[in-house]
């Protein structure tokens, strides 16, 4: 059964909220300086998933414009804490995160993982996401 979570969008009033974040749910701790750029650009959303007063899931995804199609965004990054995987929770947020851009005209929703990640992979096609093979790149340690 799927954990019930409360669901919240953060936005620019939440850097306090943000920051209090314990560590364990993004991959490094918080910084002030770019958790306020985050959450002024009206680019870029965060979905957090709240057990009481505990973050215990988050997705955040940045909406990528054109100059000759439809906006899209891409999902920067979905993460569950540990003791909470497997409770629907990482599902909730990305769903959540997906509403949000198709609400804001997004066209095209996408996001990349590496094939060896089966926890990733395995939401994705449970939530019968496109499947696309192709290769990616990246400078400056991106990958």
């Amino acid at each position: 059964m799927p954990e019930q979570s409360t669901l919240r969008v953060l936005g620019p009033d939440d850097l306090d909220l943000l920051m209090s974040v314990t560590p364990g749910l993004f991959d490094a701790p918080m910084d002030r300086v770019q958790s306020a750029a985050f959450l002024r650009d009206p680019l870029h959303e965060i979905v957090l998933a709240f057990d009481a007063d505990l973050a215990v899931g988050m997705a955040t995804g940045t909406v990528l414009l054109h100059p000759d199609k439809p906006p899209a965004m891409f999902i920067n990054e979905i993460g569950v804490r540990d003791g909470y995987l497997r409770r629907g929770i990482a599902t909730r947020v990305t769903e959540k995160l997906i509403e949000i851009a198709r609400g804001r005209g997004c066209r095209g929703i996408w996001l990349g993982t590496e094939s060896d990640n089966d926890a990733a992979l395995g939401l994705y096609r449970s939530m019968k996401a496109d499947e696309v093979t192709g290769s990616f790149f990246g400078w400056d340690d991106a990958l």
